[in-house]
C-alpha cells in the first residue's frame, strides 16, 4: 500500500529542513563581496581614502569609498568630484558599463563644468577598449568612433582631443579591416561585384589606413576576373603612383603584365606587404596611455592619513599617486 507523504505530518518538517539545508549549502559556496560598514566620517577622509585605494589598485574599494562620499555628503563639492573618480575606478576595473553610466551621470548633472570634458573622454575610451577583432560584431567600434569625434568637436584644443584623434585613426583602420575581411570572403566565393563594392569603400572612405594598398590590389584582381581591363589598369596605376614600393603593387604589377598590360610605374623596394601588421589583433587596451582625471588642489587632503587597507593584498602602484590628480571642479 502506498503512503502519501502529504498525509504524514512528520514528513513535511523533514522535507522543509532538507530544502533549507540545501539552500544554505548553495549560498555558502558563493563568496560575498564585503560591504563598507556605514560610519559617519569627515568627507575629506572618505575622499582621501578612496583616492588612496585607487593608487593601490584596489578599484572596488575605491568605488565603495567614493560612493560613501556621495551618500553621506550628497550636496558637497566632494560629491561632485567623487562621481568622476568612481567612473575612473570602474574603468580601471574593466567595468565599462558602470564607467559609462557614471560619466553620463556627471555630464547630465554638470554639463557646463570644466571636468565634463573628461567625462566625455572617459566614456569614449570605454567604448574604444571594447572594440573586438574584425571577425566579430563591430557595434562598439561605431560607438567609439562617434564618441571620439564628439570629444574632438567639443574640446578641439584639449589633450583629450589630441588623444581622441590618434584613436580615431585606429578605429578607422579597424573599420577598414572589417570591409577587407568581408570583401575577401566575397571574392573567395565568386561574388566579385559584392567584393568590389567593399574594396571601393576602403579606398573611398578609409584611404588613409593601412588597408588601402591591398584594397587597390584586390580591385585589380577583381576587375581582371571580370575582364574589365581598363578598370584593372586604372586601379593599378593609382596603386603604383601612391605605393610604388609596396608588396601589393608588385603583385598587381605581375597580374597586369601577365595580361599584356604594362603599368607606367615600375615597382621598387622589397616584395613584402607593408600592411601585414593590420592583420594582427586590434590592440586597444593600454590603460597606461589613458589620461588620468584632471589635476586639482590636493591641499585639502594633504594632512589626512587614510586608514589602512583591509586584508586584501594590494598590488604595487603602476603610476604616480592619484592624490596629485584630484579633480578640481568649479
Amino acid at each position: 500500500m502506498k503512503v502519501s507523504l502529504l498525509r504524514n505530518s512528520w514528513a513535511r518538517p523533514a522535507i522543509a529542513a532538507v530544502i533549507v539545508a540545501l539552500a544554505l549549502a548553495g549560498c555558502a559556496g558563493k563568496p560575498k563581496k564585503p560591504k563598507l560598514v556605514y560610519e559617519e566620517r569627515p568627507v575629506e577622509l572618505l575622499y582621501a581614502t578612496g583616492a588612496d585605494r585607487l593608487d593601490r589598485g584596489l578599484w572596488n574599494q575605491a568605488v565603495d569609498y567614493f560612493a560613501e562620499v556621495e551618500r553621506q555628503h550628497p550636496y558637497s563639492e566632494w560629491s561632485r568630484r567623487a562621481i568622476l573618480m568612481t567612473a575612473y575606478a570602474h574603468y580601471q576595473a574593466d567595468n565599462y558599463a558602470e564607467a559609462i553610466g557614471d560619466s553620463d551621470r556627471f555630464i547630465s548633472l554638470y554639463p557646463g563644468n570644466p571636468a565634463a570634458a573628461y567625462a566625455h573622454y572617459l566614456k569614449a575610451i570605454c567604448y574604444f577598449e571594447q572594440i573586438v577583432d574584425v571577425g566579430r560584431d563591430q557595434a562598439a567600434t561605431g560607438q567609439a568612433l562617434d564618441n571620439l569625434r564628439d570629444v574632438v568637436q567639443r574640446y578641439p584644443t584639449t589633450e583629450y582631443a589630441a588623444d581622441a584623434r590618434l584613436k580615431i585613426d585606429m578605429v578607422n583602420d579597424q573599420l577598414g579591416g572589417k570591409e577587407m575581411t568581408i570583401g575577401r570572403y566575397y571574392l573567395r566565393n565568386g561574388d566579385t561585384l559584392a567584393a568590389i563594392g567593399r574594396f571601393k569603400t576602403v579606398v573611398d572612405r578609409y584611404q588613409t589606413t593601412t588597408h588601402t594598398p591591398e584594397a587597390l590590389y584586390r580591385l585589380v584582381e577583381a576587375y581582371l576576373t571580370l575582364g574589365l581591363l581598363d578598370e584593372a589598369k586604372k586601379n593599378g596605376a593609382v596603386l603604383g603612383y601612391n605605393y610604388p614600393g609596396d608588396g601589393w603593387y608588385r603583385d598587381a604589377y605581375g597580374l597586369l603584365t601577365d595580361k599584356g598590360l604594362r603599368p607606367a610605374v615600375e615597382p621598387n623596394g622589397k616584395a613584402d606587404h607593408k600592411g601585414i601588421l593590420s592583420n594582427l589583433p586590434f590592440r586597444n587596451k593600454d590603460k597606461g596611455q589613458t589620461i588620468k582625471p584632471p589635476a586639482g588642489d590636493a591641499a585639502a587632503t594633504a594632512d589626512i592619513t587614510p586608514p589602512a587597507a583591509t586584508a586584501i593584498k594590494a598590488p604595487k602602484p603602476k603610476h604616480k599617486s592619484l592624490l596629485s590628480h584630484l579633480p578640481f571642479l568649479h
